[in-house]
């Protein structure tokens, strides 16, 4: 399917253990694909002859006879010559630059942008808009070398600038590619229905994750390439209804596990550790891997214990440490109190069940006790939409009430991209599943209507009112979604516009439209109770490891839903409702 998607060449040269002289060598689980220019975006107004030569078709070698000229960029004491490129896509990777042969070996300096906006690959370092260097080098100057090549990244981007630095030395480029790096896996999971704005969100929801299955699972790939517990969340349960089982994920979880004691949090946070738990019962459920839910044992017990302990007498939550949820609930710490109320219940039930399946009574006493305590207390949430939603998960509140005195009020408005998917989840358990499809049309769609090929570290909807869309260069009179606006530690360009935590339609799309949920580890059981809200139809498939689960429900004349169901042997279908 990448493939199909993408249009790209594959090029994959992986050096594994077999090479003689590499016995140690361990194999990347990364694939290469080469990706060509899609457009010329942009060129300075003098300094730069044969630009369209970058835009078409090359061998992807340096020859001594080039078959067109190449792209000259002449800098001027007074002028900069240059090109911005746009390759049609987000892509996590490298740039490569060709040369041709010259008469002068002198050395060539050109300076490169990478960019997720158009905006942010012509923007300087610092400066009001926030442009920045941060976790990957996005603004460097390089030599290009005589009759070659040079591979300039990684980064996460889209669109890349390119100039000349010297005036008396003028640059020639025979060819640009950008470099793809990816693991080369089968959506194995899918959506469709009778809205294609859904159908599309999905898909993109899916490619953001996709990009950032590194080494590890990252949240982001411009700006935090690193692994934070919480935010994967969001990400594992759209990998579990995408890929699968993938390795990245016990890979990055047993990573954090190892590097952090169980008296700090994971990351700093405190909710964080707590998602740590969420995620293995998530895991367990989907795959069923006794073996490695036993290898957390020895780190889990103590966690729970030392999280337990964190209920008082009263029932109250008395969590040390950065109390966070979400970057736009930070500001009301009443509402951050009553989701961390929420989420620490709701990681106690979990615990439990862990500990029951481990065999150990006695933590798993202690989790139920603690949790029962912690139930008794339902904090104000202040209007906070992420406080109110996890409250509603966790069954400390009222779900339809919820529903509609915090989480429809003002309709999107006070959702972000990552706890974003807890708000669909507490809508779907109200039942009103067409405000929340509403929600995923407005919101993330209209990250779409703005050129997002991936989904952001947030959105407002706030900022859709006269701006530019990221693959145009903002005229006068219209502000720029990107280096404009943001906020807390992502204003401006620092703002990464591909965040794997804002994939959570995704995920509930196939959960609730598709309505598909395992009711015993590794999809032995499995419910599927279809939603259908406000369309006619859906069909998709869900992963399971004995295979994907296959359905498409219809919406008969009299409101009811007719369900087809194609499930592989070994899993137990329990028969759908027909709302």
């Amino acid at each position: 399917m990448m493939k199909s998607i993408l249009l790209l060449i594959c090029a994959s040269g992986l050096v594994s253990a077999a090479v003689p002289g590499f016995e140690s060598a361990a194999p990347s689980p990364l694939s290469t694909f080469f990706v060509p220019p899609a457009r010329l975006l942009w060129q300075s107004e003098s300094g730069v002859a044969n630009a369209g030569s970058l835009l078409r078709s090359h061998a992807g070698q340096a020859v001594l006879k080039e078959p067109q000229p190449p792209c000259v960029l002449a800098a001027s004491s007074g002028a900069s010559a240059g090109v911005l490129l746009d390759f049609g896509k987000e892509i996590q990777g490298y740039l490569e630059l060709f040369t041709p042969m010259t008469a002068s070996k002198d050395p060539v300096r050109v300076r490169v942008r990478f960019g997720e906006s158009a905006t942010e690959a012509m923007a300087e370092l610092g400066g009001k808009q926030n442009a920045q260097n941060d976790h990957a080098l996005r603004d460097q100057i390089v030599t290009l070398p005589w009759l070659g090549k040079i591979t300039v990244g990684p980064s996460g981007f889209r669109f890349a600038r390119i100039d000349a630095v010297d005036p008396a030395h003028p640059a020639q480029i025979s060819q640009v590619r950008a470099v793809l790096q990816i693991r080369d896996i089968p959506y194995i999971g899918s959506f469709r229905c009778d809205d294609n704005r859904l159908n599309r969100i999905w898909e993109v929801g899916a490619y953001t994750v996709h990009l950032n299955m590194q080494d590890y699972l990252w949240d982001g790939i411009k700006r935090d390439r690193l692994i934070w517990l919480g935010d994967m969340h969001p990400e594992v349960s759209t990998i579990q209804a995408v890929f699968g089982f993938n390795e990245v994920v016990p890979r990055s979880l047993d990573l954090t596990r190892d590097i952090t004691p169980v008296t700090e949090w994971m990351n700093g946070i405190s909710s964080y550790s707590m998602w740590w738990v969420l995620i293995h019962e998530d895991l367990w459920m989907h795959q069923g891997n006794r073996e490695y839910l036993a290898a957390q044992q020895g780190y889990l017990t103590p966690l729970l214990k030392r999280l337990a302990n964190l209920v008082g007498p009263d029932g109250r939550e008395r969590i040390d440490g950065l109390r966070f949820l979400d970057w736009p609930s930070s500001p009301n710490q009443q509402g951050v109190t009553a989701g961390l109320q929420g989420l620490l219940v709701m990681t106690l039930e979990s615990g439990a069940r862990l500990m029951t399946v481990l065999g150990d009574s006695e933590t798993a006493k202690i989790c139920s006790e603690a949790a029962a305590r912690g139930r008794r207390v339902a904090p104000d949430v202040n209007g906070s939409k992420s406080g109110a939603a996890l409250l509603s998960l966790a069954g400390m509140l009222d779900a339809r009430q919820t529903a509609e005195k915090v989480l429809k009020a003002g309709g999107p408005k006070g959702v972000s991209t990552f706890y974003g998917f807890y708000v669909l989840q507490a809508l779907a358990k109200s039942g009103d599943v067409e405000t929340a499809l509403d929600f995923i049309r407005t919101y993330w769609g209209a990250m779409l209507d703005l050129g997002a090929t991936t989904f952001w570290e947030d959105f407002n909807l706030e900022w859709t009112h006269n701006v530019a869309r990221i693959d145009e260069l903002a005229p006068p009179g219209k502000k720029d979604v990107h280096g404009d606006f943001g906020a807390y530690c992502y204003e401006g360009f620092r703002h990464s516009l591909c965040h794997g935590w804002a994939s959570g339609p995704t995920a509930w799309l196939s959960q609730n439209v598709l309505g598909i949920k395992p009711l015993a580890p590794g999809c032995k059981r499995v419910r599927v109770t279809p939603q259908l809200g406000n369309l006619k139809w859906a069909e998709g498939a869900y992963p399971t490891p004995e295979g994907p689960i296959r359905v498409r429900h219809e919406r008969k004349p009299d409101g009811s839903v007719a369900s087809k169901i194609d499930a592989p042997p070994g899993i137990t279908i329990e028969s759908p409702s027909q709302p």
